[in-house]
């Protein structure tokens, strides 16, 4: 699995691996035999990397020393080709738990963007399934997961229109990252299972408060809305102080359960 080979101590020629060099700048990067990084701050060779152990530190050919590891997801989300916004890595790791995502259970998330929720879900162990309107997005999507997960994961990605409706049946999840949730809300109860968990992105606050009244009368209780303010810290000797910039408002996190049919 690309992104996770933690069995193999040495990282090895194919895989992606981060280089953060002097100043603390990181660079995703798939090592290749006879392959070299270029930045200012020199040349790395992708040979003199293969065979090393995360956590080494590698020459480029300026005489800088850059650190080598392997990537987190959070730092595959940030770097990784992307055609739409994804959801920030302070977000996901939120919405695994607000969703109630674990091993076995079938998703259907739509917008799936660049993949970067799709990537957290199967890591979570989940079976997802990706409606995407635009087939750019679904071939990014697509690309980047086997990029990160490998062939062969519980994931596919159909180019349809969420809001016309939803073929899967017995659902244990429904994740929505896009602008009108309320009209996937019928489709939505219908495909869940009692009790399953529907969860909404959104970046306005309008929206959210369309959406809610829509869950009030649409078959769904125990609604909730969140966001998450994250603020990093400068620690260097007696200077320990908030960080000037932090990433403030991303979206609203959204779930609602899917009341059964008495």
């Amino acid at each position: 699995m690309d992104g996770r080979p933690e069995a193999t101590a040495s990282l090895t020629e194919g895989e992606r691996v981060l280089l953060v060099d002097p100043r603390g700048r990181r660079y995703l990067v798939r090592l290749t035999a006879g392959g070299s990084f270029h930045t200012h701050s020199g040349i790395v060779s992708h040979d003199d990397v293969v065979g090393r152990q995360p956590g080494s530190f590698v020459p480029a050919s300026t005489g800088r020393r850059f650190l080598v590891v392997r990537p987190t997801l959070a730092d595959v989300v940030v770097k990784m080709p992307r055609g739409a916004q994804v959801i920030y890595p302070k977000d996901l790791g939120a919405i695994l738990l607000a969703a109630d995502i674990g091993p076995g259970m079938r998703v259907l998330e739509a917008g799936v963007g660049s993949g970067a929720l799709s990537m957290a879900l199967l890591r979570a162990g989940a079976e997802v399934v990706g409606y995407e309107l635009r087939a750019d997005f679904a071939q990014r999507s697509r690309a980047n997961v086997a990029a990160f997960v490998g062939e062969g994961a519980p994931y596919r990605v159909e180019e349809r229109d969420v809001y016309e409706g939803i073929a899967e049946e017995g659902l244990d999840r429904v994740l929505l990252d896009l602008p009108e949730p309320w009209r996937v809300l019928p489709h939505a109860r219908r495909a869940l299972r009692p009790g399953g968990i529907l969860f909404s992105y959104l970046p306005s606050i309008t929206q959210v408060a369309e959406l809610r009244d829509a869950l009030d009368g649409g078959g769904f209780a125990l609604a909730e809305t969140s966001e998450l303010l994250r603020r990093t810290w400068h620690v260097e000797a007696r200077s320990v102080r908030p960080d000037h910039r932090m990433v403030a408002h991303t979206g609203f996190l959204t779930t609602a359960r899917r009341l059964a049919d008495d």
